[in-house]
């Protein structure tokens, strides 16, 4: 939905927009581009929490001389940063196929926009392998990492906004005295941290999903701050709060899951070299 609704045409709110795929494309709809983000999914996920985590404490290690101590709200901040940096080489290519399998049945009915030989509607992509090696053959490296700059500027304040309330709702939720948060205050934090977060950075998120769209039958932009120009031009500021109400909803539990799943990992494995290492 938040796709359809921040690239496609003719789909209105979301309502309309879960009824219209429906109605088009029955339940399977719903479920498009989904295989390649579900097989990167562990990898992106380790790799962001792991270098905000491994940042964190090379920076606690360098100002105070110990990398168990407490993080400074720049540390936070740097570490978040670096995070989401690092997050767009793995995220870029992911998001690029699960947009082009789930826009490549979207009609267009632009004038004076050149189309590909594809008839619009009609699948260009047999699968996200089809999609990845097509994309590559065709428009190189470049074309795999298209909306490079928007994803950064999603992601890099995105990720500042993700990780520093949740640390601080985690703290101001801890009652005092406690060795460690429960694990529901934990799936709360991260809920409240995910949809801050998603609902921050939906402006972002419309020009990434808008710049990796375009390709499938026609190229309408030429880069971040030209599609960012025609978006405003052609309808306004709210065209960048598409898919608002979609990402702020999605982000609560996919964030509460994903944070609830990295601390209880961490006292478990805590846990095995206590009981290995007495």
């Amino acid at each position: 939905l938040q796709t359809r609704l921040q690239a496609g045409q003719g789909y209105g709110n979301t309502l309309k927009c879960f009824l219209t795929v429906y109605r088009n494309e029955s339940v399977t709809g719903f479920f498009k581009g989904m295989s390649f983000p579900m097989a990167t999914t562990g990898l992106y996920s380790s790799v962001v929490f792991g270098v905000f985590s491994s940042t964190q404490r090379f920076l606690s290690q360098l100002r105070h001389g110990d990398a168990a101590a407490a993080p400074s709200l720049a540390d936070m901040t740097v570490a978040s940063s670096v995070a989401g940096f690092v997050s767009v080489a793995i995220g870029t290519p992911v998001d690029l196929v699960k947009i082009r399998l789930q826009m490549q049945t979207q009609p267009y009915s632009k004038a004076n926009i050149k189309l590909k030989p594809s008839a619009p509607g009609s699948p260009v992509y047999r699968g996200p392998i089809h999609c990845f090696w097509t994309i590559l053959r065709k428009e190189g490296v470049a074309g795999v990492y298209r909306g490079t700059v928007a994803m950064l500027l999603r992601d890099v304040p995105g990720y500042c906004v993700y990780f520093i309330p949740y640390a601080v709702f985690l703290d101001w939720a801890t009652p005092e005295g406690s060795i460690s948060p429960s694990p529901f205050t934990v799936w709360l934090a991260g809920g409240v941290a995910g949809a801050i977060s998603w609902g921050l950075c939906t402006p972002m998120d419309v020009v990434k999903s808008r710049l990796q769209a375009d390709g499938v039958y026609l190229n309408q932009y030429k880069g971040t701050l030209d599609c960012i120009l025609q978006s405003y031009q052609n309808e306004g500021l709210k065209v960048f709060f598409r898919g608002l109400t979609v990402n702020t909803v999605r982000g609560f539990p996919s964030s509460a899951a994903m944070f609830l799943g990295y601390e209880l990992s961490l006292k478990a494995m805590k846990r095995g070299q206590t009981e290995t290492n007495p």
